[in-house]
């Protein structure tokens, strides 16, 4: 048997599911122009952008301004009455758009409907007006209260069905955020609905969405938890930064999450954006340190610029955020016969803080200039959650498989799905890293 190891290096490009989010913007799209909070305004900065598509007047120089990393996920949000205009009447082509886009430019969608924003023209569809009495936002005010009436989560309810019948199985719908009643559907008035009725509305994405992952807010942990139960649910929470939400409020949220961060996705988003971070004086380095150890994945910051000083701490950031697999020692035989088995030993260490939540395959690949062969084994990768793990793999040499010197190479995904590359310095071909050479005689 041969041994041979590898070290750590950084991938050479941001694999999918994890990292910062594109947020309403597709990759490499424009990003919106640096904003300064103002309070005497209520700090209603972006509630102009927080509905997609981005209305036309919004400036966009933020490329100008300032950094933003490469994204693989892109976070959309629309508002229920873009999808259902007319009730029962569902914008299906709308959806198709956005899902097209963002294949286009090699990402994957976390996608959120929301019932209505703040501004008053985000208001809920005009058909439901005129069945439940549903309350405009008081002038002055930010935020604008939902309907009170449980037929509201009735109605909606239904659009989520609608919505996912229609899209679950579509691979580029990667994560589905919950939305809950209150402004941005972030649950700012469930306490206005008993438990049964909400468990009831949640349980309508569990039964519906089969192939996408849900995510769930933890303004509720035990609604996380009932559907946890059902499904792979992950959780997120937004107001990241600003440190009475961050260091007070949210950590006893976080602790009820308990371990469902071993097969349920973290996300997060940021309060504001970094730019006022960075005005306001809050600690980057304790931002980051405190989400690694709740396990995030992804990182919604707005796309809105970044200071350039801090882009070589965020490249840190994102190297360590989700999955990061580093193949540490791959031990096979040297020599084998066709029409006879190749023992494989597979030593893989995960040195991110969050495993992969989506079943892609591991492949094995012999090739040389003349012929290659893959091979699709049973390993799944989704186990590595943090730390080393051992796998012991056979390969089935095929009898007519041509004699000669092979490569050895170990890929995660592609041939029509999501492709991850691993953290590692070993030689690469496209999505493939050369483990060691072989002859087959």
């Amino acid at each position: 048997m041969k041994k041979t190891t590898f070290s750590y290096q950084r991938e050479k490009k941001q694999n999918p599911y994890i990292g910062f989010t594109s947020f309403q913007h597709f990759r490499n799209d424009e990003l919106y122009s640096d904003l300064v909070v103002k309070p005497e305004n209520n700090m209603t900065e972006t509630e102009h952008v927080e509905c997609y598509p981005v209305p036309a007047y919004v400036e966009e120089k933020g490329r100008a301004q300032g950094y933003y990393p490469d994204c693989s996920v892109v976070y959309i949000r629309i508002l229920w009455k873009e999808f259902e205009p007319q009730e029962g009447v569902y914008r299906y082509e709308f959806i198709e758009d956005i899902l097209r886009k963002a294949k286009e430019n090699d990402q994957t969608v976390m996608f959120r409907i929301m019932q209505h924003s703040t501004r008053e023209s985000d208001d809920v569809p005009d058909w439901l007006k005129t069945k439940i009495d549903c309350p405009a936002r008081p002038e002055g005010m930010r935020v604008k209260d939902c309907p009170k009436d449980p037929k509201f989560l009735e109605y909606f309810g239904r659009a989520v069905r609608a919505f996912g019948e229609r899209f679950d199985s579509d691979p580029t719908l990667a994560f589905v955020d919950i939305s809950l009643p209150g402004s941005w559907g972030e649950g700012s008035h469930v306490d206005w609905f008993t438990q049964e009725q909400l468990a009831k509305f949640v349980d309508i994405y569990t039964d519906v969405f089969k192939n996408t992952l849900l995510i769930g807010q933890t303004c509720i942990p035990w609604l996380v938890k009932h559907s946890n139960e059902k499904t792979s649910m992950g959780w997120r929470a937004d107001c990241i930064g600003r440190p009475n939400l961050t260091y007070e409020n949210l950590p006893p949220r976080v602790e009820k999450m308990g371990d469902i961060w071993k097969k349920g996705h973290v996300s997060f988003e940021a309060y504001w954006w970094l730019g006022e971070w960075k005005r306001q004086g809050w600690d980057l380095d304790k931002i980051m340190q405190t989400l690694l150890s709740w396990h995030v994945s992804t990182f919604n910051a707005k796309s809105l610029p970044i200071p350039w000083e801090w882009k070589d701490k965020i490249d840190e950031w994102i190297a360590k955020m989700g999955y990061h697999f580093v193949i540490d020692e791959v031990e096979t035989e040297e020599i084998v016969k066709r029409g006879e088995n190749l023992s494989l030993r597979l030593v893989i260490e995960n040195v991110g803080v969050a495993p992969i939540y989506h079943k892609l395959p591991l492949y094995i690949r012999l090739k040389n200039s003349e012929n290659e062969k893959t091979f699709e084994t049973d390993v799944d990768i989704r186990k590595w959650i943090e730390g080393k793990y051992e796998e012991e793999i056979e390969l089935s040499i095929p009898k007519d498989l041509l004699r000669g010197e092979y490569e050895l190479q170990i890929g995660i995904g592609g041939n029509g799905e999501e492709s991850v590359v691993f953290a590692t310095n070993a030689m690469q071909d496209g999505e493939y890293s050369v483990l060691t050479k072989i002859t087959v005689d």
